[in-house]
């Protein structure tokens, strides 16, 4: 389980240095799609972290959730800017508040060993 759970955050380090340093700079048209789409990728992490310290954590949910997961809020994102709806926002209140529970359960575990 250690093993897992440090390599997700090994493997998530790694990819923010990686983001951070890569020259690449997006249109600020589409903020609202990253933006949802790394709260969701966010959402999955933190998921399969709980699910590591949990015993139960399965390679293809958490694969399948972090690509479907953001692949629906950017979705949610397309189709409200489509018809003039903040439907983004959906999905932020949605994966924010999974985030903050599951970052709660973490921190619950971390504490009782």
């Amino acid at each position: 389980m250690w093993l897992g759970l440090w390599l997700a955050v090994f493997g998530l380090g790694v990819g923010i240095m990686v983001g951070l340093n890569i020259p690449l700079v997006l249109p600020q048209a589409y903020a609202k799609y990253i933006s949802v789409a790394a709260l969701a990728a966010m959402d999955s992490v933190f998921g399969g972290i709980r699910a590591a310290m949990e015993d139960h954590f399965n390679n293809e949910i958490f694969v399948t959730g972090f690509f479907s997961n953001a692949l629906l809020a950017a979705g949610l994102a397309f189709i409200g800017e489509r018809l003039g709806i903040d439907l983004y926002l959906a999905a932020v209140v949605a994966f924010g508040v999974r985030l903050f529970q599951n970052l709660a359960i973490i921190r619950r575990h971390l504490l009782k060993k």
